[in-house]
């Protein structure tokens, strides 16, 4: 049986309120990841800003995370975290991005090396490499274009950042382009993504990575 790499997806955002597209993204993201059959999804996390973000019209954190938790009773791995929202300070996407990970990292019993970004490996103290590694989930941050959009503005993010939540991270972003629905993945290969759309009895859907397209139709079958 082919190994799947277990993944977890993170969503940062005010969610003011939380919507039933916020949800469906984190559907229309796992379903990708497991189509790609190198993945299985084994957790969602929605983490709400704090209430120092200083948006405009921004409800209190407690009433946006009680919210959040009515809307995800039903779902069996999606939750809320509400550890961003409980901050003195608004914490940058890279902040929460390190804690979550260091979370999953804790869940599986393994201990923090010194170094630099503190991306441990080791278990235990003494114990060998080869006995000492564990299958922690991927930790992949789901965002919007907006946030993307961010990382063309000059100065606000640091070259450093920007790569390591790219290439450690991975990002996601899945959004309307029109009538089609548009996802782009970086962290992983150049130019991946799909596209789909409805065009009468048929549901099209484009794959791309790497300059290469494939596309599959499917037709409603009565």
């Amino acid at each position: 049986m082919k190994h799947l790499a277990p993944l977890v997806l993170l969503a940062c955002g005010s969610f003011n309120p939380i919507t039933n597209m916020h949800m469906r993204l984190f559907e229309l993201a796992r379903d990708h990841f497991h189509q790609t059959g190198k993945y299985q999804v084994v957790g969602g996390i929605i983490s709400p800003v704090s209430d120092n973000y200083g948006k405009q019209g921004l409800a209190a954190a407690k009433h946006r995370i009680a919210m959040a938790r009515l809307a995800l009773q039903t779902s069996e791995w999606v939750r809320v975290d509400p550890w961003e929202s409980e901050q003195r300070q608004w914490s940058e996407t890279l902040t929460v991005l390190r804690h979550h990970y260091k979370e999953l990292l804790k869940s599986h019993h393994i201990r923090e090396l010194p170094g630099e970004n503190n991306w441990p490996i080791e278990k235990a103290a003494g114990a060998s490499l080869a006995s000492s590694l564990t299958v922690v989930p991927e930790l992949k941050l789901l965002c919007g274009a907006d946030f993307l959009k961010t990382f063309q503005t000059p100065n606000l993010w640091k070259e450093e950042h920007i790569l390591e939540i790219v290439g450690k991270f991975g990002l996601t972003s899945v959004t309307w382009d029109g009538d089609k629905l548009l996802c782009v993945q970086k962290g992983e290969k150049e130019g991946r993504g799909w596209t789909q759309w409805i065009e009468g009895d048929e549901m099209h859907l484009e794959i791309r990575a790497c300059g290469v397209k494939c596309k599959q139709v499917f037709k409603k079958v009565q």
